[in-house]
């Protein structure tokens, strides 16, 4: 099973940066593909960044241009970049990847919260 555990969160100043981390761990040969999720309290979690073991990568709209997503295979880790940062942002932010074996994304971190406010 993989363990996922985010860190980096905080308040962020509207037009700011913050920057995210994710560290896997576990018993697999190799991290797969990873997702940056995140989660206002009512709505649906929703996709922001996906980043494959190669180093692909896509976004959802509202944040290409602002956010990053980059990893470091060694350390079994994964980043988010997030610049210009602005109050629709404010989330608690999840990264995902699936477990051995899996197809889908099962395997989930305890999230990390951030909030962007003056």
């Amino acid at each position: 099973q993989v363990q996922l555990v985010e860190s980096g969160g905080g308040l962020g100043q509207p037009g700011g940066s913050l920057r995210l981390t994710c560290v896997a761990s576990g018993s697999f040969a190799s991290l797969g593909t990873v997702a940056w999720y995140r989660q206002v309290p009512g709505k649906r979690r929703e996709l922001v960044a996906i980043i494959s073991r190669s180093g692909n990568t896509n976004y959802i709209d509202s944040v290409r241009g602002r956010f990053t997503i980059s990893r470091d295979n060694a350390k079994n880790t994964v980043y988010l970049q997030m610049n210009s940062l602005n109050a629709a942002d404010t989330a608690i932010y999840y990264c995902t990847t699936n477990n051995p074996g899996s197809v889908e994304f099962d395997a989930w971190g305890q999230g990390t919260q951030v909030t962007v406010s003056s």
